[in-house]
């Protein structure tokens, strides 16, 4: 499979917010500042004109013409008017959830899941299916039969502004065969295919690409904890541990695309021993003692509700991946001062709040002298956190600006 790399679309598009340069009469300058409202409104759910004037430092005229052709257009919608101690009320406006859909897909090695996603972030339809491992020849039908019955709960004129399928997968899915319980031929079908290539031409649809871990970072930042905390260690507990970091409202990725590759950070693990982080702190670490209990694992992935029935195995699991998670945190902050650490996963609710607080209760117990205390939070987007991430992709390719370049526009990076 080709190095995955940020789609050829969403470069030009980044070409266009980038490269900016004329009149504020151009075409490209247009679409820049129509990104800038649009972002902001998406920022913080509903702004008047003359907040967004204020924030943006657009003349309020500008602003004016900007909301007339986003309301014309059907990607923004006037609420209520708000009245003031004087003048004329203001009307907040928000974005318009029918304006634009998407369809995120999640690639995971136990389950994919498949959801269609409004431009307000609300998830309008949701298939799931669990399998034993992953390959390409099944996911692409499950995509093509999937995109279908989701269309299908859209009306004609809504099926018009589907904008694109985004994909979070693991990068090298073919790596952890063992673990997975694949054989190596089956896995390395992964290496010849062009997942992207592949869904666009079956499905007809615009399609990108992200690492699935990345994408739930992406999807936190959006639309839960970014509005709260401006730089945050992410962690997201799958089949694998992975994860992001966020510095100065936006994902950092590193030159090479490995930044918070959080899986790999060394963890002690009793006297002398030092082992990486994704073998202490996995699903599949779950799944091996629901084994070994005689239980059967496949309801991890099949019933979210059976993991209230897990018992000991589970208690003991949520202890030590906790332990192991809480080491991690310390690692992260003694090299950037992070406001949170959020940790979510592929998990029920329950579970993701038990973690939490016993990572809080593991942080208490650590050697933490030389780093500022960091506040440990509950992901708020859940097992979903992946997909939707992965539909906001061609979302935000077409119509919002990457966080990085908004906040440096607002001069508040």
């Amino acid at each position: 499979m080709p190095n995955p790399t940020t789609s050829d679309a969403d470069s030009v598009n980044e070409a266009k917010v980038m490269n900016l340069g004329g009149g504020s009469n151009q075409a490209r300058v247009r679409d820049y500042n129509e990104r800038l409202v649009l972002s902001l409104i998406q920022r913080e759910g509903t702004l008047s004109r003359a907040e967004i004037a204020r924030r943006s430092g657009l003349s309020a005229q500008t602003v004016t013409i900007i909301a007339r052709l986003l309301e014309r257009d059907e990607l923004v919608l006037p609420g209520r008017p708000v009245k003031g101690r004087v003048g004329q009320p203001s009307i907040p406006l928000a974005l318009n959830p029918d304006g634009v859909f998407s369809i995120g897909l999640k690639i995971g090695r136990r389950s994919a899941d498949l959801i269609l996603m409004d431009f307000a972030g609300t998830i309008r339809g949701h298939l799931s299916e669990a399998y034993s491992y992953p390959l390409p020849g099944h996911i692409i039908e499950f995509v093509q039969d999937g995109a279908e019955q989701l269309k299908a709960r859209l009306s004609k004129k809504l099926r018009l502004r589907l904008t694109g399928i985004g994909v979070a997968m693991p990068f090298e899915m073919w790596s952890w065969t063992e673990q997975i319980g694949a054989s190596k031929a089956e896995m390395d079908a992964w290496r010849q295919v062009d997942m992207p290539e592949e869904l666009s031409a079956a499905t007809g649809l615009a399609t990108f690409l992200e690492n699935d871990a990345t994408a739930a970072c992406e999807a936190e930042l959006a639309l839960a904890h970014g509005r709260e905390f401006s730089s945050f260690v992410y962690f997201f507990v799958g089949f694998f541990i992975g994860g992001g970091i966020v510095l100065n409202h936006a994902v950092y990725s590193g030159p090479t695309g490995n930044a918070g590759a959080l899986g790999a950070v060394p963890v002690g693990d009793g006297p002398n021993k030092v082992v990486s982080l994704i073998d202490r702190a996995s699903i599949h670490l779950l799944e091996t003692a629901l084994q070994e209990s005689g239980q059967d694992p496949s309801q991890l992935w099949q019933n979210a509700d059976g993991w209230e029935n897990l018992g000991v195995p589970l208690e003991r699991w949520i202890d030590a991946t906790a332990h192991h998670i809480a080491m991690a945190i310390v690692a992260a902050c003694a090299v950037v001062d992070f406001e949170a650490a959020v940790i979510d996963g592929g998990f029920p609710g329950f579970v993701r709040d038990k973690l939490v607080a016993a990572t809080r209760t593991s942080l208490a117990r650590l050697d933490a002298r030389g780093i500022s205390p960091v506040s440990v939070q509950p992901g708020l987007q859940g097992s979903n956190a992946r997909a939707i991430g992965a539909a906001r992709l061609p979302i935000a390719a077409r119509y919002l600006m990457k966080r990085s370049v908004l906040f440096n526009a607002l001069g508040t990076a």
